[in-house]
């Protein structure tokens, strides 16, 4: 048996490698790589995911997977080899169902549809990457159709990112989510705006990062094996367990936009940057589901990086890069406007109280764009729709409006947005525990020190990798199964006192 696990690792870790490549290359295209080189990259990148997927979906892998089954049964569920081949045997049954040739095809799409997006985006030219759009979907679904019996052709989409979840199940999460989410807002948007013009002075660039960098140095992100570039939409990747790279966007005159894009990132980054070494190269060696990882960026970003505690110690210092801008300027002041509530179009910049229902309106969209039930044409206005309706807005622009996010454009339409909510209430959960654990994590965040929230997050969540799927990590840690409850206290409990509900 422990020939065969060896055996089977070397495979695994020959897939991962051509992925990994792949994923170099995707980095690439994002960051610093001219718009000339889009053809090839897509032909590239295509070429690498065949050959990956070829690699893992070899029928001596399958065998393999038979002949070590009787040997992990033996063994205690949580045991590294049995979850190597429950997890392996997860993806393995999932991408055998999908043929290489309809893999290849959609990855050099998208590649191509990510560049297409990426010039249309500031050019406002919707009608440029609705083509790359429509076709987008129709990948999509001949993906969902790869796995028949779904209730809903979301499903196979979603239980990609999370194991578990339905388009039915989370519905229903977001609708209980909505009826708390809804008269919040509207009772906190009835009051005067916070005044946040202090965030939209003249920021230089350098000064920014260099102090975004600073912070998540602080919170534990490694950069002996990590490094942040600029990009159009941020992102985390990894490459290896000693290469997880972010990015971050700038703008000068918005200082909130690279600080909150780089805490946010740094989460996603420290959850792949704590992952046991051993796991590296497996199919175990990454996060468990996309709703656990927004929870760590999102921990990161809003539970710490905008709260009070964490700006009685960095506020004096931010103060100190930024004299002209902030010298005048109090803590109670900058606090309100970092933490400002209000109806806005873009999801990135959303504020936490708001930025749920920016993600149910993508996700509603893309389901009844999967249904059929709304034609990419009509698009534009189903958008303007929502927005209207839901948060009271019309974007001017198609810019700012349809394609202000890029994952239509350069993944599958369906299985994403779940996620970000998803990460949203899990994060208050986790902290939440974490804090039980250890009450002094709030004095230590005032002094500027993250180690122990950092190790109990590593020791809980980061060492397992993808051992355990979301649903079980959630009751391994509170003994109870998801709820809204944790994260709906933390929001009455931070906004009641900023706007004295």
């Amino acid at each position: 048996m422990e020939k065969k696990l060896e055996e089977l690792k070397t495979r695994l870790l020959e897939a991962n490698d051509l992925t990994m490549a792949s994923a170099v290359l995707n980095w690439d295209q994002t960051t610093y790589m001219p718009p000339g080189g889009a053809a090839a990259r897509g032909r590239q990148m295509a070429t690498l995911g065949r050959l990956a997927h070829e690699k893992f979906t070899d029928p001596a892998t399958g065998k393999l997977l038979d002949e070590l089954q009787p040997y992990v049964e033996t063994l205690p569920y949580d045991h590294d080899d049995a979850a190597l081949v429950r997890v392996t045997r997860r993806q393995y049954e999932q991408q055998t169902k999908v043929p290489g040739d309809l893999l290849s095809a959609f990855l050099e799409h998208s590649a191509e549809s990510y560049q297409v997006w990426a010039k249309a985006r500031p050019e406002n030219d919707f009608t440029a990457v609705a083509p790359y759009l429509e076709k987008n979907i129709d990948y999509s679904r001949q993906i969902a159709n790869c796995f028949p019996g779904y209730d809903h052709i979301a499903d196979p989409l979603i239980d990609f990112a999370d194991q578990g979840m339905k388009a039915e199940s989370v519905r229903a999460l977001f609708a209980e989510l909505r009826q708390e989410l809804v008269p919040l807002v509207q009772r906190i948007t009835a009051q005067s705006e916070a005044d946040d013009s202090c965030l939209h002075q003249p920021y230089p660039e350098n000064k920014q990062l260099a102090f975004g960098q600073k912070a998540i140095e602080a919170y534990g992100y490694d950069f002996t094996r990590g490094r942040q570039d600029k990009t159009h939409h941020p992102f985390m990747t990894k490459f290896s367990w000693g290469d997880v790279r972010i990015t971050t966007r700038v703008k000068e005159n918005d200082l909130s936009e690279a600080l909150f894009s780089t805490l946010h990132e740094s989460g996603h980054a420290m959850y792949e940057q704590g992952v046991a070494q051993i796991y590296d190269g497996t199919p175990l060696g990454g996060g468990t589901s996309a709703g656990v990882h927004e929870s760590q960026s999102r921990l990161w970003e809003n539970q710490v990086g905008r709260s009070r505690m964490f700006w009685q110690h960095y506020y004096p210092q931010l103060q100190a890069m930024f004299p002209e801008q902030l010298q005048g300027v109090a803590l109670d002041t900058f606090y309100r406007a970092i933490n400002k509530v209000q109806r806005s179009l873009i999801r990135t910049d959303a504020d936490e109280v708001t930025y749920n229902l920016h993600v149910m309106i993508r996700f509603d969209l893309e389901l009844d764009l999967l249904e059929g039930k709304l034609a990419v044409h009509d698009l534009p206005e189903a958008w303007h729709g929502r927005y209207q309706h839901d948060l009271g807005l019309h974007a001017p622009d198609d810019r700012d409006g349809v394609m202000q996010d890029v994952h239509w454009y350069a993944g599958t339409v369906g299985g994403v947005f779940q996620g970000y909510t998803l990460g949203n209430i899990m994060s208050a959960l986790f902290f939440n525990q974490a804090l039980r654990a250890h009450p002094e994590i709030p004095t230590e965040i005032t002094q500027g020190q993250f180690g122990t929230l950092h190790r109990w997050l590593k020791q809980n969540i980061y060492q397992h990798g993808s051992k355990f799927t979301a649903n079980e990590l959630v009751e391994q840690i509170t003994g109870a199964p998801l709820t809204i409850k944790p994260y709906m206290q933390y929001l009455y409990g931070k906004y009641g006192e900023l706007y004295a509900l």
